[in-house]
């Protein structure tokens, strides 16, 4: 079992970092937990003082703060392979809540089993700094998206985002991607009105930008979605090396 649960890890970290097969092999032998929670659910609450990482096997995931009146934004969306809370290593104190957004099979970590694995083997010690440096880089993309571009431009980057990051894991068929997020959800992440999030999906359609059937959705006009968000993949960081 922890075989397979680490098998998602390992296609994340090969997909934008360089590994060799004992690298790989050490992290097969990882001890892994596996848990299964629904869709809605926290997995790391904002204060808790955790003693191990959580590894996104299947479903989305994503991060979130409160604010005092009760409202909430997502900072972040999670796909499988990643490990969210991995600042958790050296962090005590949990700053945010970690939640799936779908029902997800999840994977624990201990903290002295990962920080064994760092020193043990140090290529990949620099993969888990460079998919951290990487995460950081996306919350960077998402303040822009958040704070200067229009709703439009907000959510043709979200959705573009969301392609390529799943297009790398092997997530995707041609445009074709599984996503499912309620309009709720997708108003947090752009920090919008639901009414507004309707609105723009509603034009997207129309244009032949986006098709959506329930939680699939297809991005019929890939170079058309990208010129409307101004994308620029190159904060994904998505290749080794790059």
């Amino acid at each position: 079992m922890a075989s397979n649960l680490a098998s998602a890890l390992i296609t994340k970290l090969t997909a934008s970092n360089i590994l060799d097969g004992a690298d790989v092999q050490a992290l097969q032998q990882l001890p892994i937990k596996q848990r299964r929670l629904a869709a809605q659910q926290i997995i790391v609450a904002d204060g808790s003082q955790p003693q191990e990482c959580c590894l996104l096997e299947e479903g989305f995931a994503f991060r979130a703060k409160m604010t005092p009146d009760g409202h909430r934004q997502v900072l972040s969306l999670h796909i499988p392979g990643e490990i969210p809370d991995l600042q958790s290593l050296h962090l005590n104190v949990m700053d945010h809540d970690l939640l799936t957004l779908t029902p997800c099979s999840l994977g624990f970590i201990p903290h002295a089993a990962l920080r064994n694995l760092n020193r043990q083997r140090p290529k990949v010690a620099d993969a888990l700094w460079r998919e951290t440096l990487i995460d950081a880089a996306m919350f960077r993309e998402w303040i822009v998206n958040i704070g200067r571009r229009s709703a439009t431009e907000r959510m043709a980057h979200l959705f573009v985002e969301v392609h390529s990051r799943l297009r790398a894991i092997g997530r995707t068929t041609d445009g074709d991607f599984s996503f499912p997020i309620t309009q709720g959800d997708l108003a947090d992440c752009l920090g919008l009105s639901v009414v507004h999030v309707n609105r723009v999906l509603q034009s997207f359609r129309k244009q032949g930008l986006i098709r959506a059937e329930r939680s699939e959705y297809r991005i019929v006009d890939h170079s058309k979605l990208q010129e409307v968000a101004g994308f620029d993949p190159t904060y994904l960081h998505a290749h080794p090396g790059a």
